[in-house]
């Protein structure tokens, strides 16, 4: 019987694949056989994480590119196509908030910079946009391919203190919905298009926000937990799972799903 959760062999485009979400999701795949096409805006994490895949027994290249810059993002499709022929999979992983755009309890929305709003903004939306406009193109060609991109719970219910990167989320699953719908209806049942939805998980962006100088837990992490039925925080590698699956022949009906992978968080009134 054929593995329906079998993705060895395809061929992924990974944005964000330095940071610490697109590293894991990588390494993942690239573990599951498939080939890795590494890609993010800082070389020397590029490189560094295109060593690691490899050294893990991956195939992979590293392609530097900027998802706000769509002929970066038509460079980066010519040279895939050139390389392996076509794109199987595209995972938007790149995006996360910024200092200037996080209201502390001291500060106030209105105090918080235009531009920091619009880089925010646009590094979560139009980065998720952009990529899928010109990687979606050319699975379009085929018609096949898998787009995943990444909301928050953010995207779920209001969180205080990052109006910017919730309000991007929010357009992430609405936008993951839109292009799911449009892909079927145009070109078929062989492009899919889902999100995942991360609860909560401790990394370099949050961590002043959630763990206190003396590793003990914030408030914020207190009212995080107590809303989690699980009772923890997520660790970075049990997103990998849902990613490999909505990959894979298993998910072949499922197209606009935003997946809470939360602990129960989303589904919870806190009662």
């Amino acid at each position: 019987m054929d593995n329906l959760f079998c993705i060895e062999g395809k061929v992924a485009i990974v944005t964000g694949a330095g940071g610490v979400l697109g590293g894991s999701i990588a390494l993942s795949l690239a573990k599951a056989g498939v080939k890795i096409v590494a890609t993010d805006i800082r070389p020397e994490q590029l490189e560094t994480r295109v060593e690691e895949l490899r050294a893990a027994g991956g195939e992979a290249i590293g392609i530097t590119g900027n998802v706000l810059d769509p002929e970066s993002l038509e460079k980066l499709a010519e040279q895939v196509i050139d390389k392996w022929g076509r794109v199987d999979i595209l995972l938007n992983i790149a995006g996360g908030n910024m200092p200037g755009a996080t209201i502390n309890p001291d500060r106030h929305f209105h105090e918080m910079k235009i531009a920091d709003w619009e880089k925010v903004t646009s590094l979560n939306l139009n980065g998720t946009v952009y990529p899928s406009m010109v990687i979606g193109k050319v699975m379009a060609e085929r018609k096949a391919g898998c787009i995943i991109n990444v909301s928050s719970m953010a995207a779920f219910a209001a969180l205080t203190r990052i109006p910017g990167y919730s309000a991007a989320k929010a357009g992430v699953s609405n936008f993951t919905q839109w292009l799911a719908t449009e892909m079927a209806q145009k070109y078929g049942d062989g492009i899919r298009v889902n999100a995942i939805a991360p609860g909560f998980f401790i990394g370099d962006q949050n961590r002043a926000m959630l763990i206190n100088p003396d590793g003990s837990l914030t408030e914020r992490s207190q009212k995080i937990l107590a809303k989690t039925p699980m009772g923890r925080f997520g660790d970075i590698t049990e997103l990998n799972g849902a990613v490999q699956f909505l990959c894979s022949d298993a998910a072949s009906f499922i197209t606009g799903v935003v997946l809470p992978i939360d602990g129960g968080f989303s589904a919870f009134s806190g009662v």
